[in-house]
């Protein structure tokens, strides 16, 4: 199987991001970033969008509901929101979509600062294999990967996805 090039999805998401935030008549909205890749995939589409807004970083370590399974990651750090989370019109970027674990700790963390006025969320992939019930508003590439496959982002410049195979 063959991944997406980052770089080629990237300016199809802006467009499809662009008519989204349009129609929902959405003029000043907040991007944030998911630490790691989510962040990569915020400063890109930032870039292909032409804007040089501030953007927030969120590490949803201590809001995953398997932390106390896999413990504290050594990598962990504080979440930086440059702005207020009450009222706002949030743009929530992540690099992979798989369970939706990651998305819902995010969205726990964010309501933790206040109550945004909406919420759209961006991934780079989605790999269709939601354990709830969360959807991208704007994806660039719907994937499908065999059992005991994973999908790895390396970055910042350049973004590179790679499949990976866990080890039995």
């Amino acid at each position: 199987m063959s991944l997406p090039n980052p770089a080629e999805l990237l300016p199809q998401m802006a467009t499809a991001l662009t008519s989204h935030l349009n129609k929902r008549q959405i003029r000043e909205p907040r991007f944030i970033g998911i630490r790691t890749g989510g962040v990569w995939v915020a400063q890109a589409l930032l870039e292909a969008l032409g804007r040089e807004d501030a953007l927030g970083i969120l590490d949803v370590s201590f809001y995953r509901d398997d932390f106390t399974q896999n413990g504290l990651h050594p990598q962990v750090q504080p979440s930086e929101l440059p702005f207020e989370i009450e009222g706002q019109h949030l743009v929530l970027i992540d690099d992979v979509l798989m369970s939706g674990r990651t998305i819902r700790a995010a969205l726990n963390e964010l309501f933790d600062y206040g109550r945004p006025a909406s919420v759209t969320l961006v991934s780079l992939l989605d790999l269709d294999a939601r354990d709830l019930p969360i959807r991208p508003d704007v994806v660039g590439a719907t994937l499908s990967l065999a059992a005991g496959q994973r999908v790895k982002l390396s970055g910042p410049t350049p973004l590179i996805l790679e499949l990976q195979t866990l080890a039995n």
